[in-house]
């Protein structure tokens, strides 16, 4: 190899890290605690319909998944088409008659990522909100048993001791500003339910008694009958994948 050569490589080599330093630095380098959106849950992002499919924890590769602890995304996701649509479908599948939850969290459709959307029946109108990279700062207040169930364990309910108060905090995404709030009441029960989940954690771990609930079964009997329920094959593969890694 001729000098002439090797000096054009070097110069080759030092364009090209170049390059990927600025685009590590331009959609933000992973912290501690965050991981990028992987290619199988883009896929499920984009793909799904506005009433995504919701992980049943009876299914053993669903399971999988909503066992494993979320991960919180970059400031650069948080500004991406994707995570836009992932919000707008969370929001429009527990609000859909064949759920209609309360609340729901991202591994329940297949996504790793500490999201949220929750009824805020503390506020004028009960809106729903979506909350990323949600945690629990602190529980206080008195603790007492209540009836709880989860779209990804219909149609079980079970009694679970949970606190009366709870601070939270989050990531606005329009303005990638830190946000602390406290919560009280039936909406701070929401809320540690779905941080929960984000913690691979589901209420059944916490409850004193779980029951099946025939009212709910019979609710949702119309829609599992038509198929609403079931898990596409395209899903199925990414759920697969996801749960053994």
């Amino acid at each position: 190899m001729n000098q002439k050569k090797s000096k054009n490589n070097s110069i080759s080599g030092i364009v090209l890290i170049a390059a990927v330093v600025a685009i590590a630095l331009y959609m933000g380098i992973p912290a501690t605690g965050q991981r990028f959106l992987s290619r199988g849950e883009k896929r499920i992002i984009h793909k799904s319909g506005s009433v995504m499919y919701v992980l049943d924890v009876a299914d053993r590769e669903d399971s999988l998944v909503l066992r494993k602890k979320s991960y919180d995304f970059t400031d650069w996701q948080l500004k991406s088409p994707e995570f836009t649509t992932l919000a707008s479908k969370m929001l429009a599948t527990v609000q859909s008659d064949q759920q209609g939850g309360v609340g729901i969290a991202g591994p329940q459709v297949g996504i790793n990522h500490r999201v949220i959307a929750v009824c805020r029946m503390d506020k004028e109108n009960e809106p729903y909100e979506v909350y990323a990279n949600i945690h629990i700062d602190s529980l206080y207040g008195e603790v007492s048993l209540g009836p709880e169930g989860c779209l990804s364990v219909a149609p079980l309910r079970g009694n679970v001791p949970r606190y009366s108060n709870v601070v939270i905090s989050y990531k606005d995404p329009r303005s990638l500003s830190e946000v602390t709030e406290h919560i009280s009441g039936y909406t701070a029960i929401i809320f540690q339910h779905e941080c929960d989940h984000l913690d691979g954690v589901l209420y059944t771990d916490k409850a004193d008694s779980v029951y099946v609930n025939e009212s709910w079964m019979e609710d949702r009997r119309p829609y599992k009958e038509k198929g609403l329920y079931e898990k596409p094959e395209w899903i199925a593969r990414i759920i697969r994948k996801t749960g053994s890694e």
